[in-house]
């Protein structure tokens, strides 16, 4: 991805993952660009189907769309960030994200975003006032 395109990213994300909301300073590994649809599924290397993504969600998410809801076991679409509003789908319990619809359990269960040692990271963090619990 080209540098201005990237950066373009990144402010627009506020230097933190559009899914777990991790601040990018924190993070063990360099952010990457997430296609929202993946390349494989004819989504486009462009602004509007970009998101900006901790190693750790993009790992997880891949080019998947959606997933089972784990409270319903239906097939549920994946949170997007360019049409999704984050504090429709997911809230903060401490240091574990909540998703409070379909789509945010979703999200929350295959981007595997309650992770032990993630919630421990963030734990630390927000003991801190370094992570944004919003």
């Amino acid at each position: 991805m080209d540098t201005p395109l990237r950066e373009a990213l990144r402010r627009r994300a506020g230097a933190r993952c559009e899914y777990c909301h991790m601040p990018e300073r924190f993070a063990p590994l360099r952010f990457q660009q997430d296609h929202v649809i993946a390349q494989k599924h004819r989504g486009p290397t462009a602004l509007e189907n970009l998101a900006w993504s901790c190693a750790d969600c993009n790992a997880y998410k891949g080019s998947d769309l959606a997933g089972l809801d784990p409270a319903t076991s239906q097939l549920e679409r994946l949170f997007n960030p360019r049409t999704d509003r984050w504090e429709v789908h997911f809230q903060w319990n401490g240091a574990e994200l909540a998703g409070t619809s379909a789509i945010g359990r979703v999200t929350v269960a295959v981007l595997q975003i309650n992770r032990e040692e993630r919630v421990a990271v963030r734990r630390e963090l927000m003991a801190a006032d370094l992570y944004p619990a919003s």
